[in-house]
């Protein structure tokens, strides 16, 4: 089932399957910001990550000296979720644990999903609680992916992320999406990173320490674009599926994947896990404005 949040500027559409934003797009021009999630190239337009970001050595960790089994980025992006409550410019998911989730996943929680519309801005807001016994730990972040180019006339290099602060970066490497331990630098004091199919053909971009609360998408030909505020996120991902794609991913993460040769280590140990008491809660959000 498709839910729709609309103004007199935007109008963005949900699905409950994942609690996704599939589409965001302007009323004046009809343009559409949101990767259409073309199966034959990548099939999801803004998927949650949770419980975990990335993926772990082996799809698998250990947990009190039990193994479990989790694929990357976790579950939250294929489950169905309700709909807790729906306004003309909010609408908040609920996903619980349940017995499925408990079997990768042993910690009972609560994670709400709201999506709250200000003029030409969309506000993504996670809150996560424990309502276990023990203390709970789990990674969480953003996925959404916007078309680029834009316009049909257009070609991915004729866009670049634009920081907002000088920057100087370097990219955590991945090898079958884990990091190896090795960097890169990619920024050197600089505010522009031109976008090129050559940054991804190595996977993502991995940063962490970014200095700027947001980017923002722009093409050398044209005025459209699209900002990202994720202030107080520790992590971010650049992203685009190795080739010549017509998207490209800005990924706020509270998380990281996982370093090669890490399995078996204790869950508790996982490098950029948040962790809540029991009765406890943790919010954070990120927003995305489309002009």
């Amino acid at each position: 089932m498709l839910h729709t949040l609309e103004n007199s500027l935007v109008v963005a559409t949900f699905k409950e399957q994942g609690a996704e934003l599939c589409s965001f797009r302007r009323k004046d021009n009809g343009l559409e910001y949101i990767w259409g999630a073309n199966p034959d190239i990548w099939g999801r337009h803004a998927p949650i990550l949770f419980p975990i970001v990335g993926r772990l050595d082996q799809n698998k960790y250990v947990l009190d000296g039990q193994e479990y089994h989790l694929s990357q980025h976790g579950f939250a992006r294929d489950k169905t979720w309700q709909t807790a409550k729906e306004g003309a410019d909010r609408i908040l998911f609920r996903l619980t644990s349940d017995p499925d989730t408990m079997e990768h996943y042993p910690f009972d929680f609560e994670l709400l999903l709201e999506y709250h519309l200000v003029e030409n801005k969309l506000i993504t807001t996670y809150r996560v609680k424990n309502i276990g016994d023990g203390d709970m730990f789990f990674s969480i972040g953003g996925h959404p992916a916007f078309r680029c180019p834009l316009l049909p006339e257009e070609e991915f290099e004729d866009y670049y992320l634009e920081f907002e602060k000088a920057e100087t970066l370097e990219r955590q490497l991945l090898h079958h999406g884990l990091r190896t331990g090795e960097r890169r630098p990619v920024m050197q004091g600089e505010i522009q990173l031109p976008l090129q199919a050559e940054l991804f053909k190595e996977d993502a971009l991995v940063f962490e320490d970014v200095k700027s609360d947001y980017i923002v998408l722009k093409s050398a030909k044209n005025t459209h674009s699209v900002r990202v505020d994720f202030a107080g996120f520790p992590y971010l991902g650049i992203w685009t599926k190795a080739g010549e794609t017509p998207f490209i991913c800005i990924e706020p993460w509270y998380g990281i994947t996982d370093k090669a040769n890490t399995e078996g280590e204790d869950f508790r140990k996982k490098e950029g896990l948040e962790h809540i008491m029991t009765g406890g809660q943790f919010e954070c959000s990120y927003a995305i404005t489309i002009n």
